[in-house]
């Protein structure tokens, strides 16, 4: 199902799961803004990659935790391509440490981006989504969230969050006929997971019931699916993308 004549922010949209969604909802045709906060060339790279598919898009930098530099970005997104119909919340960090060695500045930080993130990109968007046509918010979470991780008490806390905030945003727009939702991904074949020890990869594996990490594409098909006119009638659902994955 094609998603023409849709406009698309995808924040943290140069690598990983964002940059997956990003690719898969301009080969929907949906004109997308590509969020990244400081790998310029690498958000150049997907605008290109989603036109030569033939769709269209725009970077759009900003950090997601400053919120004046979050206003200024959604104004030069709607000058140039117009207002947001579709809203996938996706940029993240961790600082991980136990919690014994956990700084306010740790925590601080990774809130700042992973629960501020989200309020300031959703705020600037909130009306978009409430007069567009079936708009969609989509808010990327966690397995971690549902189930903690050992030291990452303040990453857990945030993808936690998410949960509270989706089905709280689902309730305030679901009069305006638009939805909200929330994908919370278990462990990703991503950068990120690259950097973990092999001997915690086998630990987490044997968690797994299919034995196997998800590839990117696993989770940007629930996005692709939630951004589509099909996912009308859900909203407010918190959906795992995790493999069976039980901590």
């Amino acid at each position: 199902m094609s998603l023409d004549g849709r406009t698309c922010l995808v924040t943290g949209a140069s690598r990983g799961i964002g940059r997956g969604i990003a690719e898969e909802l301009g080969e929907a045709n949906a004109t997308v803004a590509v969020n990244y906060r400081s790998s310029e060339a690498k958000a150049h790279e997907v605008c290109e990659r989603i036109e030569d598919a033939g769709g269209e898009a725009v970077p759009a930098q900003a950090d997601v935790s400053d919120k004046a530099a979050v206003e200024e970005m959604y104004g030069t997104v709607r000058d140039e391509i117009g207002p947001v119909d579709v809203l996938v919340n996706n940029a993240g960090i961790t600082v991980d440490r136990k919690f014994e060695n956990m700084t306010r500045e740790d925590w601080d930080r990774v809130v700042g981006v992973n629960l501020g993130g989200v309020f300031n990109c959703t705020k600037v968007c909130f009306d978009d989504l409430k007069r567009a046509e079936e708009g969609r918010l989509i808010n990327i979470s966690s397995v971690v969230g549902q189930a903690g991780n050992y030291g990452q008490a303040n990453y857990a806390t945030t993808k936690s969050g998410l949960f509270g905030f989706t089905r709280t945003i689902a309730l305030e727009l679901a009069n305006e006929g638009s939805t909200a939702n929330c994908v919370a991904p278990g462990f990703v074949r991503t950068d990120m997971l690259e950097d973990v020890p092999e001997r915690v990869q086998e630990r987490i594996l044997d968690r797994i019931p299919l034995g196997r990490f998800a590839e990117v594409e696993d989770v940007v098909s629930m996005v692709s699916f939630l951004a589509k006119e099909r996912s009308g009638y859900m909203t407010g659902q918190i959906l795992g993308v995790n493999g069976g994955m039980e901590w």
